[in-house]
């Protein structure tokens, strides 16, 4: 594809393009320590770890992986928070050429059995608060040979708080060996001869997807696909060693992955971590280190606004907000604005395009789309190649203005799923990745998601997007929180069903009839809900996205 009419909208100074990586990560956090060795890596609470510091205990653990077997192409597992056992572990399992499997730390017991079994996982390196029997017992089953329990969240001089874990390890039990992190750090010696040659199309992560469609894929992001989009992150945003990065993104995540971990590695820039996202030590955070940027899913952003002790001084050093991976409400965009002075650019990206493959221009404003009412994501970045196609012919591409599936390509798309070839095949047409995102692009290059395809609502024959009608109960004053689903319905076959959590003060005043009048005044007769449904919370997966399935029952 050659049209690429979004160029012209890109902020002076960058290119269509930007070199492809032709280094692994490790060698580029190597670099930017051995450059910057007395600079601060991490902002734990009130600790500080530089970056020479970083690199040196990922040296010492990875000593220990290589007494351990741990080689190239081997999977190393991540069960934390956003804590420095996170990039201890994660450079050390590099350095010895192992693919690191980041894991949510809410999983429950069998959906960790899946994790690890599917990715082979032979390392887990666990937070000590989560490491129960139950869940040695599960590593045993899975195969897991060796475990490393790391403490969190007291900082420490090694990052291990080494608080409630299971203690009732015992030789010859099974399962597998466990050691604590602090006593690695402090036996083992840094050999560079554990060092082992990466390169840049081997692969860094196995990131899962959520599973929405089906059991978690693991996808398969090269060293050269996080080290791209970095780059990206780091142009578009004018990021360097003088910022500092708010850590509010889960670390396992796509997002916290490129956009704090591996941002933070190719600049120089420290990230500020405070173990799990609590609007009330963000805001602590946000006066201790005064951070100048962060990205995470607009749910923390309503959070931070709706904190009853949050104030427009905590915002003063933030230079640039970014929101991505679920929609963001223009009105939510409005609304932090005028409460902090500082405006939310949309980014857009998946596991598998390794965080952003679109996203607003920095000093630009997201225009809306007339039709369905939805916040640009903003325009291809530099290198990527976007278009849309027939929701029923993905090999069509359809023009500007017209709704239809979006495919990408370019150096950030991965190189697809884990044991799944038949999934991966899928997954492409004509060298594309399908995202199963239904959007529009105007002419001028703008890309507006309308919704998922899976997630379209049948009413009467007509399609409702479930955003569409969220977007319109945010304009509601009382509305904190607004997810839209279809339930079936016995005339319509499917009808329009909300759930709604309310702002602080406004619980038993505002009543499901009065949404649903509020809705029908303002959308087609058959796109309003017919339901509204009060709860005190939203249940929402831990990277923001609310559970539509839990929803729907």
């Amino acid at each position: 594809m050659t049209d690429r009419p979004w160029t012209k909208l890109y902020t002076a100074g960058i290119g269509a393009e930007l070199r492809v990586a032709q280094e692994a990560m490790i060698d580029v956090f190597e670099a930017t320590a051995h450059r910057l060795p007395q600079a601060p890596a991490v902002l734990y609470f009130d600790e500080v770890i530089t970056f020479g510091e970083l690199n040196d205990r990922a040296d010492r653990l990875a000593a220990r992986l290589a007494a351990w077997g741990v080689g190239p192409g081997d999977r190393v597992g991540l069960y934390l928070q956003n804590d420095p056992a996170f990039l201890i572990a994660q450079y050390a399992a590099w350095k010895r050429g192992a693919i690191v499997v980041p894991l949510n730390p809410m999983f429950k017991e069998k959906e960790l059995l899946y994790h690890l079994t599917d990715a082979g996982v032979t390392v887990l390196v666990a937070l000590d608060s989560l490491y129960t029997e139950a869940v040695h017992r599960v590593a045993a089953e899975a195969g897991v040979k060796y475990t490393v329990m790391a403490g969190g969240p007291a900082p420490g001089a090694d990052g291990a708080g080494e608080t409630a874990g299971w203690t009732g390890v015992r030789a010859g039990d099974g399962g597998p060996a466990v050691v604590r992190l602090s006593e690695i750090l402090r036996e083992e010696a840094p050999h560079t001869d554990v060092r082992v040659l990466v390169r840049p199309d081997d692969v860094a992560y196995l990131i899962y997807t959520s599973g929405t469609t089906g059991q978690p894929k693991g996808a398969m992001n090269l060293h050269r696909n996080v080290a791209y989009n970095a780059r990206v992150y780091q142009a578009w945003m004018e990021i360097g060693s003088s910022d500092v990065i708010l850590g509010i993104a889960p670390l396992f995540h796509v997002t916290g992955i490129v956009g704090h971990i591996a941002l933070s590695a190719c600049t120089g820039a420290p990230l500020v971590l405070f173990h799990r996202f609590d609007p009330a030590v963000a805001l602590h955070m946000l006066r201790r280190w005064r951070p100048t940027m962060t990205v995470g899913a607009i749910t923390a952003y309503i959070a931070l606004l709706n904190h009853p002790d949050s104030r427009r001084e905590d915002f003063s050093s933030m230079r640039r907000c970014y929101s991505g991976g679920a929609p963001i409400p223009e009105r939510v965009v409005e609304q932090f604005e005028e409460a902090f002075g500082v405006y939310i650019h949309n980014i857009y990206g998946l596991t598998e395009t390794n965080s952003p493959s679109h996203a607003v221009p920095f000093g630009r404003r997201a225009p809306v789309d007339a039709e369905s009412g939805a916040l640009s994501i903003g325009v291809p970045v530099p290198g990527c190649d976007a278009k849309v196609v027939s929701l029923d012919d993905p090999h069509t591409e359809v023009p500007p203005g017209e709704l239809g599936e979006l495919a990408l390509r370019g150096p950030m798309v991965f190189a697809g799923y884990w044991n799944r070839p038949e999934a991966t095949a899928q997954s492409f047409c004509d060298g594309y990745f399908l995202t199963g995102d239904v959007v529009r692009r105007d002419e001028d290059g703008w890309f507006y998601v309308v919704d998922r395809k899976k997630d379209v609502i049948i009413a009467s024959g007509f399609k409702v997007w479930p955003r569409e009608v969220e977007d319109v109960l945010y304009q509601h004053p009382a509305v904190r929180e607004a997810a839209v689903v279809g339930v079936p319905d016995a005339y319509r076959g499917e009808t329009v069903k909300a759930f709604v959590a309310l702002k602080p003060g406004f619980e038993g005043t505002v009543s499901p009839e009065e949404l649903v009048a509020f809705c029908r005044d303002r959308m087609a007769v058959y796109k309003y809900p017919r339901q509204v449904e009060i709860l005190p919370e939203l249940p929402k997966t831990a990277t923001g996205k609310f559970l539509r399935r839990a929803l729907r029952g």
